[in-house]
């Protein structure tokens, strides 16, 4: 198969095979705190030690992921050195994701059992995430072919999460919930994706072909003091590093577990309302999916930022003024729902500008230093969403503890667990915890919705702030860059 042929095939099935992956990293990262809230009776040293595990385990990944990416480089197979390593992560996460969600343990045996399952999700997810992104810079090293692989692979992840987002909340919570409970609803959802997601992966796996020129080479050794070098030498990479942490600080706070709360306390326990939330509140963000290429070849990145730095800051005003002074009705929350889709259509395309940027600064390596290290250089980007979305846990936790949100979850997951036991009928279930989510204070809404809308926008501006200021890797000087590799390449 020439060339252009296969470039054509691999934007096709490269992105097809995210799609059921991103559906359990969904559900791990946007559910598995709201999972736990709501069908466990915790006590705060058990939500501490909840909050603990997530953060210890993405501290784990600090070197998990590096070494991981330093092990694909080294990697030499028939079938290239990303591939088997991308079968063997998809799998094994889908084993470790659905016992995570099939336990009916509480109390400390539960928190034992989730700090294992935590773990080994934490190692497995790691490969399939760096394998599959570290893809990219192989596909091709051309800016705008590169744009296209990125930009069609978040696409079909975002089809994958946010069918994922619109569907768990709707059957998991309310008279929707798959066996009449959150705790059964939450293990059939997880046999589902945890099927779907190999199966996805079977178009990446059978339909791409990558550059294989690497193949040749002497097989470099694990080191970490090539991994500690290739990180700290690369100056545009420990900035966008920095920036992309806290752009994806401020990107998960609504979709972790606070907006789904908020909603809950805030207009009543019904899964379709976070599911409408999620599904108009992330669809803008489409647009950006299918068109992001063709716009960043007409706006630089830097352009493109300013103007989406504006959308969002009036999003997320949107949101606070009309959670501070509107009563509970259908209008406030749509008004919310509107808000939080200009906020998150602004916060999406600074991901992918975040995206490419990261991968840009592979070429930047080999021009300073003659290696293009992908695998290191790539695995930075998931070990920092991981490392982002433990720090959300820990902010969102600090919420619950400092609103006192855990006094009425408790009471609701009581009654989830008395319903999936038989001992109240589904309709029993709902009246009561209707009536636990009228008791609830002004507080616990207030201090949900500012983290849910002034935060996430306050990181954002920082972000921008410091990408601007720091990052030279713009459209300009990336393609000096290339042309000076390729002139090098043919001396």
């Amino acid at each position: 198969m020439d060339e252009k042929k296969q470039q054509k095939r691999n934007l096709i099935m490269y992105p097809l095979g995210t799609v059921g992956r991103d559906m359990i990293y969904c559900l791990v990262t946007n559910f598995l705190l709201t999972y736990i809230l709501f069908t466990r009776n915790l006590t705060a040293s058990q939500l501490a030690a909840v909050t603990a595990i997530m953060v210890a385990a993405r501290i784990f990944d600090a070197l998990n992921d590096p070494i991981m990416g330093n092990i694909i480089e080294r990697t030499r197979t028939r079938w290239g050195k990303f591939k088997p390593w991308l079968l063997a992560g998809v799998l094994s996460s889908s084993v470790v994701v659905y016992l995570a969600f099939s336990s009916d343990l509480q109390g400390w045996d539960f928190i034992i059992f989730f700090g294992i399952m935590y773990f080994l999700y934490s190692i497995t997810y790691t490969m399939s995430d760096i394998s599959y992104w570290g893809m990219v810079p192989a596909l091709s090293s051309d800016a705008d072919a590169r744009n296209q692989f990125t930009s069609r692979a978040t696409l079909f992840a975002g089809i994958g999460g946010t069918s994922a987002s619109i569907l768990i909340p709707m059957l998991t919570t309310g008279s929707m919930a798959l066996g009449g409970s959150t705790g059964v609803a939450y293990k059939w959802i997880a046999l589902i994706v945890c099927i779907l997601s190999p199966l996805f992966m079977v178009f990446t796996l059978a339909g791409v072909r990558e550059h294989r020129d690497t193949s040749r080479e002497n097989i470099p050794p694990v080191s970490f003091k090539k991994i500690w070098t290739t990180i700290t030498g690369n100056d545009q990479l420990m900035w966008i590093a920095l920036i992309f942490l806290i752009q994806q600080i401020g990107s998960g706070l609504v979709l972790g577990g606070i907006g789904s709360t908020y909603i809950y306390f805030d207009f009543g326990y019904d899964g379709g309302l976070y599911s409408i939330f999620t599904t108009i509140g992330m669809a803008a963000t489409a647009f950006l999916m299918i068109f992001y290429p063709a716009i960043s070849r007409r706006i630089h990145r830097k352009k493109l930022m300013s103007i989406m730095m504006v959308i969002s800051a009036i999003g997320y005003a949107t949101m606070l003024i009309a959670g501070l002074t509107m009563p509970a009705t259908t209008l406030k929350f749509w008004i919310i729902v509107i808000g939080y889709m200009l906020g998150n259509f602004g916060i999406y395309c600074f991901y992918l500008i975040m995206m490419i940027s990261i991968m840009n600064t592979v070429e930047y390596n080999e021009y300073k230093y003659g290696t293009r290290d992908e695998g290191i250089i790539t695995s930075l980007r998931p070990f920092l969403t991981k490392l982002a979305s433990a720090l959300t846990v820990l902010i969102t936790s600090a919420v619950y503890l400092i609103c006192n949100v855990t006094s009425y979850t408790n009471q609701i997951s009581d009654l989830e667990n008395a319903a999936a036991r038989g001992v109240i009928t589904e309709a029993e279930k709902l009246t009561s915890i209707n009536a636990v989510i009228s008791g609830t204070g002004s507080s616990q809404t207030i201090g949900l919705l500012i983290c849910m809308s002034l935060l996430p926008c306050l990181l954002m501006f920082l972000s921008y702030i410091l990408y601007r200021k720091h990052y030279k890797l713009d459209e300009e000087e990336y393609d000096r860059i290339c042309k000076e590799l390729e002139q090098r390449n043919r001396s």
